[in-house]
């Protein structure tokens, strides 16, 4: 063969080799599966279900690490930071990657360029729920009570920006209310507070506040989603109860560091696709009131981007800005 054709050829065939050589070899130690959120909610346990059974296809360990604060901002920016090699993965979730950039000057990391998706893996609508001390059985009470009381009711989140504090904002601007917020570090937390009578109500996670609900130790009065809870079949939505149109969500996906191999990238995609159509996978996201999703990698970054931009509406609207 002549030498110019082997100076073409050479270079693409060891770049074919390495890819290939990738996806054989991977993975070839313990990975780590970053939750940026406390443990105990939503993005905590389904990082450790599909950890588990990424584990068992994958033949190595998968050891969940939980880095949470600033409303995940510091779990992801430690994973971005992390060589792409695949040996770092991250369950994102939609408020972190869609909101964060309009709530910190300093975010730390960028959801394009710094992360490859995999695959969304769930998506879930949350439950207003108040202590069962508040003189409200219905959404239209709540906020009669709260017109008669401006300023005087507290509802907890998960952080500023946090899916629970935008679900709040959306129902205050579509009622006229004025209600106080009360941030946290994690949904959790504000669920434990409503719990102990500190706060009147939370636009809570489905997996934190369902104990309780089933206990009686919180009211729940409506889904956020369109169409009402295969968890909480008699509970309106929140249109039903008399707000139109209202409708909020979350959805998680889980990437990868920029530049990890397009191999161990569709060798995840494949696996978490398998994973979320398995009968016990699928009876546990119902019982947490999710929905299992599974997506291309190229719908995940197009999804940031639209939703990115309609959740900057709600923020200007809601007078919230960069600290």
């Amino acid at each position: 063969m002549p030498r110019f054709l082997l100076a073409l050829v050479l270079p693409l065939a060891a770049a074919l080799f390495a890819t290939g050589g990738h996806a054989q070899t991977y993975p070839g130690r313990p990975i780590k599966f970053i939750a940026p959120f406390p443990p105990g909610g939503s993005s905590d346990l389904l990082c450790r279900l599909l950890g588990q059974k990424l584990a068992e296809a994958l033949g190595q360990p998968v050891a969940v690490e939980n880095r949470p604060g600033a409303n995940a901002s510091i779990g992801h920016e430690y994973a971005a930071k992390q060589p792409a090699d695949g040996y770092t993965i991250l369950i994102a979730s939609s408020s972190a990657l869609t909101v964060n950039p309009y709530l910190y000057k300093r975010v730390g990391f960028d959801p394009i360029a710094d992360f490859s998706p995999i695959s969304m893996v769930a998506s879930a609508g949350q439950v207003l729920v108040v202590h069962p001390s508040v003189p409200a059985t219905s959404v239209k009470e709540l906020v009669a009570l709260a017109r008669a009381r401006p300023g005087k009711l507290n509802f907890g989140s998960g952080g500023k920006g946090n899916t629970s504090h935008l679900s709040a904002e959306i129902f205050k601007l579509s009622t006229g209310i004025d209600v106080v917020h009360i941030p946290y570090k994690g949904t959790v937390q504000a669920v434990s507070d409503l719990v102990a009578g500190q706060l009147q109500f939370v636009f809570a996670d489905m997996v934190p506040a369902m104990p309780h609900i089933r206990a009686g130790r919180l009211r729940p009065l409506a889904v956020t989603t369109g169409t009402r809870s295969a968890v909480l079949p008699d509970l309106p939505t929140m249109s039903e109860a008399g707000v139109p149109g209202y409708r909020t969500g979350v959805w998680w996906a889980v990437m990868v560091p920029k530049g990890t191999p397009d191999a161990i990238v569709g060798r995840l995609n494949a696996e978490l696709g398998r994973i979320v159509k398995l009968p016990d996978v699928q009876e546990k996201y119902a019982s947490l009131g999710v929905s299992t999703e599974h997506s291309t990698p190229q719908y995940v970054t197009e999804k940031i981007k639209t939703d990115t931009l309609e959740i900057a509406k709600v923020l200007k609207a809601a007078g919230v800005e960069p600290e």
